[in-house]
């Protein structure tokens, strides 16, 4: 529990509030009393219903689906708490939306990550708390602090456990090159080799398997990606681990379970055993089936939040 300075306040929109609940009840306060809806012509509005005056004030609220909704709903509360004279605001983004769109590819294209970044802080946020961003860089975007929290240890407790019998037999695979970086971290905690599927990309959310490198075979293996959307790019990376590579077992696992589309019908019709996301995005009865298991990270933001309003180390989180 907190124990000093000016009292601490956390509100949430409507993108996650389970989570957010879970996280109030980890620090032991209750989650700030507001509203949150949408008028007849489908504007968001925001009512807060307590005094923030001085207080250091944490908005949880992912921008998922639906993401303009969820982003306009932030930025709102975010402003409302600003013009009541909230002493510092923390934007709590357990998952970041249009992180994707980070460069630009080709001519003309925007950079939204960006054009989110400046809105955000233009709206009254003081720092932004997240997890897991899809590409680091996006701190940079920022001109406040950035705390950007690790789900891989989340990830590494559960699998280790899971596989504590046979940790010679199972190997991470990174489903990219990309993710090569956020693999090997991960692989390096859990004590196991990596191997690479390498992919080429034909355009948004299709992908094409080209070849693995590493030795698979006759082992169990562990995707690991920061995302899943639409399920395509996991699920033939997954086929071609089996296929291709000769391995026996496929598990998953991302901290952003996005599963839009068709994603949560491909992964129960596709050779992963078991695909595990964590709770930055809401579950909700459409993600439900036996192969999809949600681990929470109410924990870890629960101590970052409470080591942000203390003034000291987040970084300790990921020792």
């Amino acid at each position: 529990m907190v124990s000093h300075g000016k009292d601490i306040k956390i509100f949430s929109g409507r993108s996650n509030r389970p989570l957010a609940e879970s996280i109030c009840k980890e620090i032991g306060i209750k989650l700030g009393d507001s509203e949150v809806g949408t008028f007849s012509d489908g504007e968001n509005f925001v009512s807060i219903y307590e005094t923030v005056r001085g207080s250091d004030v944490f908005v949880v609220q992912s921008t998922s689906s639906p993401v303009n909704d969820n982003l306009m709903e932030m930025l709102i509360m975010i402003d409302a708490l600003k013009r009541a004279s909230a002493g510092r605001i923390t934007a709590v983004i357990p998952y970041f939306g249009y992180a994707r769109q980070d460069r630009k590819a080709k001519p003309r294209d925007p950079i939204s990550a960006k054009l989110v970044a400046n809105l955000i802080t233009r709206a009254g946020a003081d720092r932004v708390l997240t997890m897991d961003l899809h590409a680091s860089q996006i701190q940079g975007f920022f001109d406040i602090p950035v705390d950007n929290l690790l789900g891989n240890s989340i990830f590494a407790h559960y699998f280790s456990e899971k596989f504590a019998n046979d940790l010679d037999n199972t190997m991470v695979v990174s489903p990219d090159v990309g993710s090569v970086t956020r693999a090997r971290t991960f692989a390096q905690k859990l004590g196991m080799p990596l191997a690479i599927v390498d992919k080429r990309r034909q355009k948004a959310n299709s992908s094409e398997v080209m070849n693995i490198i590493g030795d698979v075979r006759g082992k169990k293996v562990i995707l690991l990606d920061d995302m899943v959307d639409t399920g395509g790019s996991l699920c033939g990376a997954a086929q071609a681990l089996v296929e291709s590579g000769g391995a026996t077992e496929v598990y998953a696992c991302a901290s952003h379970g996005v599963l839009s589309g068709q994603a949560v019908e491909r992964i129960e019709h596709s050779v992963i055993r078991e695909a595990v996301f964590l709770d930055t995005i809401a579950p909700t009865p459409e993600k439900n089936s036996k192969k999809i298991r949600f681990l929470t990270v109410s924990h870890m933001f629960a101590e970052a939040i409470e080591r942000i309003y203390e003034e000291v180390s987040v970084s300790k989180i990921f020792l």
